[in-house]
């Protein structure tokens, strides 16, 4: 039962991490921005679900499509008024403008909420599914459920709906895409959004799980970045598979003899540059995001 109970800690860690790391891969894939306030938008996610919680007593899973909806203007408006005047621009220039947008919006939430630890419990914290020793708790069940429905939502709006296509076209080939009648800015806007809104879903379900600060942006973007390169880009389940390896490193390979549970991070590293070095697109990425 213990080896089943560390597959059951790893499958729900796995799938939070994807869930982490979607919108992320979303704006890396199809903008080509590696999105440094992506973290930034985890934490305002989490702090809105917080807030919606504490001050109008709506539980964070029911109140997701709300979170997802105002990290979605956000990003849209993020997109709008300062990424979309610099997207032509070199790499760094766009790399060092989500890092002072990253600064900015951490230092926002920090003067909003105050730098201390937060957290909440629900009715159903600490509640969970048991069978003899093996313990599945509701709330890491539901959240892993909710990243796998939304890894699978965005596929199937990338790759069945005509607005998914065009933003799967543009990501391939701008002016391709361009000559075809896209407009790349409403599609570089709704990929941003979507990005901002999938870091939304994800803050909202990791505030009833952990204990949250403004200065775990970083955080979340860094291991968001590992879960991309390992899982690739061109797919949504690329985070997914991604997610699962990270949770892999963390859960199972430190209960290995001789390594120790401070190795987890050193390991998910080492898993990165394995796959950098053997299989650049990552796990299940497409050749044209290599």
């Amino acid at each position: 039962m213990l080896i089943a109970q560390v597959i059951v800690n790893w499958l729900l860690l796995g799938c939070l991490y994807a869930a982490v790391a979607l919108g992320f891969s979303l704006v890396w894939g199809i903008m080509n921005i590696v999105n440094l306030a992506h973290g930034a938008f985890i934490l305002v996610g989490a702090y809105a679900a917080y807030w919606a919680f504490t001050q109008l007593h709506i539980d964070p899973f029911l109140g997701l499509p709300l979170t997802m909806l105002l990290l979605f203007c956000l990003g849209w408006l993020v997109q709008y008024g300062a990424i979309n005047r610099v997207i032509r621009a070199p790499f760094l220039v766009t790399f060092l403008l989500t890092f002072g947008l990253d600064l900015l919006i951490a230092d926002v939430v920090q003067l909003l909420f105050t730098s201390d630890r937060r957290s909440i419990n629900t009715v159903y914290s600490g509640l969970g599914l048991t069978v003899g020793t093996l313990h599945i708790p509701f709330d890491r069940l539901l959240a892993a459920l909710i990243a796998v429905i939304l890894t699978a939502a965005l596929s199937f709006f990338l790759q069945r709906t005509r607005l998914g296509n065009a933003i799967l076209a543009t990501g391939m080939d701008r002016d391709a895409a361009r000559l075809m009648g896209i407009r790349i800015d409403r599609i570089y806007a709704l990929t941003f959004g979507l990005g901002a809104a999938l870091a939304g879903a994800a803050g909202a379900m990791l505030v009833e799980l952990y204990p949250f600060d403004p200065s775990q942006g970083g955080v979340f973007t860094l291991r968001a970045f590992v879960i991309v390169v390992l899982g690739g880009l061109g797919t949504p389940w690329g985070a997914l598979a991604g997610g699962l390896l990270f949770g892999l490193a963390e859960t199972v390979v430190p209960l290995l003899p001789g390594i120790g549970p401070g190795y987890d991070d050193a390991i998910a590293f080492a898993l990165m540059v394995l796959v950098l070095i053997f299989r650049p697109r990552g796990l299940l990425g497409k050749a044209f995001y290599a």
